[in-house]
């Protein structure tokens, strides 16, 4: 004969059950919310500059695709600002953070409090000196310098004067653009580097340093900038000359670069891809977090743009 409780037991096992896979199936959908709600922190340099714009916004793309929050955090070009921002981030709980650093060196102390907590950290365009990152996403910049030299080289002839306009000193971009104009320029003797000076790649501030070094160095042929803001900035001290008297190559591929080029006052630049740096930095972070092995270093390449091929870019 059945005891008259089994049937009371079986339903309070099912019941049990069900409960027990119920809460397993909500706490699965609680942790893919958690993938799903991933906060990540971009640290630009500045957003004053039309190509870390770029570079924000391929990035914002790549988050968007990823089902990643975004926090874009503006330096302007303030190692102090980008250190307390870092702070905050770091406190704040980010999964992770990529730095746009203001100057290489300087940014070792503000990824420091991120280095304790074992934050995944990746840098783009710029390192960072000093400490260890799991990635760094950039271009080829020592590259780019030995081709924007051989560009201005060929444009002047290989024979002639060069001034040379520096980028923000104590950044990577700044110190490989640099170096491999200079190991470039090397190939031809004929022409001399004769004055060289930061103007921290600002188109104003470009505008007044050109300005003064064309004054001192009346017979230039030639200006090399670190970048399109200040080759630009570099063509309005020239005026009429740019581009006939003295040829002008910068770095970057901006938009205002490339229409310098169509209207004839920039020779060439060495056109970088901001909006894939940015896209790429947060894809390889997105492997960080999924806990999957990244590359060191991861190159994006760079194209020499003239004339003759400024229409497959503008």
């Amino acid at each position: 004969m059945m005891n008259s409780s089994t049937p009371l037991k079986a339903a309070a096992v099912t019941m049990s059950l069900a409960l027990l896979l119920g809460t397993t199936a909500c706490n699965r959908g609680g942790d893919d919310a958690a993938a799903d709600n991933r906060s990540v922190t971009l640290s630009v340099s500045t957003l004053n500059n039309p190509f870390f714009v770029e570079l924000r916004d391929g990035a914002q793309e790549a988050a968007d695709a990823a089902g990643v929050d975004l926090e874009v955090v503006d330096a302007q070009n303030d190692s102090a600002t980008q250190t307390n921002q870092l702070a905050t981030a770091a406190t704040s709980g980010t999964d992770g953070v990529i730095i746009n650093p203001v100057d290489s060196d300087a940014a070792a102390a503000s990824v420091a409090p991120l280095v304790s907590n074992s934050t995944p950290i990746v840098a783009v365009d710029r390192a960072v000196n000093g400490a260890e990152v799991q990635s760094l996403v950039s271009s080829d910049n020592v590259a780019g310098g030995k081709q924007a030299a051989d560009e201005l080289a060929k444009a002047m002839g290989e024979q002639g004067t060069v001034i040379v306009l520096q980028g923000v000193a104590g950044t990577s971009a700044s110190r490989d653009r640099g170096a491999g104009f200079a190991e470039g320029m090397e190939a031809y003797p004929g022409i001399e580097i004769v004055a060289q000076q930061t103007a921290n790649f600002d188109r104003a501030e470009a505008l007044n340093v050109a300005t003064n070094l064309l004054q001192a160095n009346p017979g230039v042929t030639g200006l090399f900038a670190e970048n399109d803001e200040m080759a630009l900035g570099a063509i309005q001290a020239l005026g009429a000359r740019a581009g006939e008297d003295v040829k002008v190559v910068g770095f970057d591929g901006t938009a205002d670069g490339l229409a310098a080029i169509e209207a004839g006052t920039l020779t060439a630049t060495i056109a970088q891809q901001p909006a894939e740096l940015g896209k790429r930095s947060v894809e390889v972070l997105v492997q960080l977090l999924d806990e999957e092995a990244v590359e060191e270093a991861i190159p994006v390449p760079v194209t020499t743009v003239t004339t003759e091929n400024v229409a497959d870019f503008a």
